[in-house]
């Protein structure tokens, strides 16, 4: 998991509530994380793999590069697995190694390795995870603007120059604070203590505070949008509107319930910090809470990789083809759905809103009367490539012939 307790226990003289939390049956709890960190990274891997029968199906349409909504998606995962990884490599040493605790103390001070292991590893999931966190504030107000203004390709750098840059300032200005002088010889006191904690959380913190900002008012945009078009908003535009807003309470739903036990576990650790005996008993409801908090982040943290990839993506199944050219037409980033007519002779029509020039078929059928219902309004921003908002919506009232047009129309948007 992660959590700046598990840096400062790497301090020799660490303070009494790390020391308690970190110290209760440590074998269950890496054994937790470890089980944990492990299913989640198997099925984030398997989750953004390409498959043979996908949650998409390629049009009849040229699919330009992804653009920088998607591919934040797939950095995120990218993220979540490497911070998943560290957690597997950290619980999997300390179990079989448990003596490695043992060894940061005072008394043994001329062992560095195990303080080494203990900091590198920590800074690791530290930084992913913090890397995560920056990322998916990116991709809120990436988002945003793709559908309210502009967002060219080259956003994509500045996204790269803000979260690789502030994470690993924050990380090592975080770790430099905690452990001076040396790591053998920390600082004791809150004050001291509180700098590091403070980068730990602070992009958590502005996901939790700025994402649904930013949700909410690009569901805002989309749905003008979407009323501007024919000056009606009809049932299609609506279920799409929904779709929308049901896959940014998805991405919300999981980091809150990965992320908001650390917070209340931190600060009854830090209540508890600023007592002078914090095994008395009138503090036992506030241990246990804490306690309880600190399994649940163990086993709740890691699964952010996997529960994040169903959010993105919904379950993509086990049919996995890892051949060059299904890799090369895999599209990251979709959020579909189709509306069937009730008898099965009507064409089934669809529903679908993509980002970022990610062309995506409505669902078509040719049977009964032969004619396509589906019509194709292509928004972009800017004139830019890579900032173009698909909006797919099922109409009744354009036959075969309208929609090729429709669809010479769309590949020469794209290509411009």
């Amino acid at each position: 998991m992660a959590s700046p307790r598990l840096e400062t226990f790497c301090c020799p003289n660490r303070d009494p509530a790390t020391e308690f939390v970190v110290t209760f049956q440590p074998v269950l709890f890496g054994a937790l994380s470890l089980g944990s960190a492990a299913l989640s990274l198997l099925f984030a891997i398997l989750q953004i793999l390409p498959k043979r029968k996908g949650y998409r199906r390629l049009g009849q349409y040229p699919l330009p590069r992804p653009a920088s909504s998607s591919r934040i998606l797939f950095i995120i995962s990218i993220c979540d697995i490497m911070g998943c990884a560290g957690i597997i490599v950290r619980s999997s040493v300390w179990l079989g190694l448990p003596n490695i605790i043992d060894s940061i103390s005072v008394a043994n001070s001329t062992d560095v390795w195990p303080e080494v292991f203990c900091v590198g590893s920590a800074m690791w999931i530290q930084l992913f995870f913090s890397a995560s966190f920056w990322w998916t504030f990116c991709y809120a107000v990436d988002v945003f603007l793709v559908v309210k203004t502009s967002a060219g390709i080259s956003t994509i750098i500045l996204y790269h120059m803000i979260t690789w840059g502030l994470a690993l300032l924050l990380c090592v200005e975080g770790v430099a604070m905690l452990y001076y002088p040396s790591i053998s010889d920390c600082e004791q006191g809150l004050q001291h203590a509180i700098p590091h904690y403070a980068t730990t959380y602070a992009p958590m913190l502005l996901v939790l505070v700025a994402n649904p900002i930013f949700f909410n008012r690009t569901v805002s945009a989309v749905t003008s949008l979407l009323k501007g078009r024919q000056g009606i908003y009809t049932e299609n535009e609506r279920r799409l509107a929904n779709e929308i807003k049901r896959r940014f309470f998805k991405i919300m739903l999981v980091f809150f319930i990965c992320w908001v036990p650390n917070i209340i576990n931190e600060s009854l650790l830090f209540y508890l910090e600023m007592q002078t005996d914090i095994n008395d008993s009138s503090f036992r409801n506030i241990r246990n809470a804490a306690l309880i908090t600190w399994f649940i982040m163990g086993i709740l943290n890691p699964m952010q990789a996997f529960l994040n990839t169903l959010a993105f993506h919904g379950w993509t199944g086990f049919d996995v083809d890892l051949s060059l050219q299904r890799r090369r037409e895999l599209a990251w980033d979709s959020v579909s759905t189709s509306v069937p007519n009730a008898t099965s002779h009507n064409p089934v029509v669809g529903s679908t809103l993509l980002y970022q020039s990610h062309v995506q078929d409505a669902k078509k059928n040719m049977m009964g009367n032969g004619q396509h219902h589906s019509d194709g309004i292509s928004v972009l921003s800017e004139g830019s490539e890579s900032s173009t908002v698909e909006i797919h919506i099922s109409s009744e009232l354009r036959d075969y012939e309208d929609v090729d047009a429709d669809g010479e129309s769309l590949e020469n948007s794209v290509r411009h």
